[in-house]
């Protein structure tokens, strides 16, 4: 529940984030603005990615004071800053997921596990008994279907969460990867 509630946040406030990023005229507004927009993966990119700008155009202000004009080697810089920013931020989305996958691939057999421990002791027990008949050996099958039945129960929630979460990852993973390449093609129109 908690995962479901952080990527409903992180939609709306990426949203947010997007629609003011492509109505503010100055990358600064937007750079200050990023306080408000904490928790958005595309906030920290742009942050990420607004701070490289900065410190490059710092660099060559001090050549051409001017109009400092920005190279193909500072937009590859921007670039790679731009990446690992996007890299981090699903990296942080992709926490506890494995927990997820674990625990859908895992709790079947689990339940397995305990459904054929106690179909043995079933077993074990029927041939204590001098006559075999069905009404001997069922409790104890039926009981140890329960283990079966628990293992699903826990691994198919499991197994939906996790691929909707997945898909929600690449949908932000996608968002990122058309945010980088809108930031870098303003930085190379405004300073190139």
């Amino acid at each position: 529940m908690r995962k479901w509630l952080t990527f409903r946040h992180i939609s709306h406030k990426n949203q947010e984030f997007l629609a003011f990023f492509r109505k503010t005229a100055r990358l600064s507004e937007v750079g200050s603005a990023c306080e408000h927009y904490r928790g958005a993966p595309l906030s920290g990119v742009f942050s990420a990615g607004y701070g490289e700008l900065n410190a490059q155009i710092q660099a060559l202000s001090a050549h051409n004071p001017d109009r400092p004009v920005l190279g193909d080697r500072n937009i590859v810089g921007i670039e790679r800053v731009l990446q690992r920013s996007s890299a981090a931020e699903l990296s942080a989305l992709e926490k506890s997921m494995s927990w997820l996958a674990t625990t859908g691939a895992v709790t079947p057999f689990i339940g397995l596990l305990g459904t054929v421990v106690g179909i043995i002791s079933a077993f074990e027990g029927l041939g204590l008994e001098k006559t075999a008949s069905i009404q001997a050996v069922a409790p104890g099958i039926a009981d140890a279907l329960i283990a079966t039945a628990a293992g699903l129960f826990a691994a198919i929630p499991a197994v939906i969460a996790y691929n909707q979460f997945l898909n929600r990852i690449k949908i932000i993973a996608a968002e990122l990867d058309d945010f980088t390449s809108e930031f870098l093609n303003l930085v190379e129109r405004s300073f190139s």
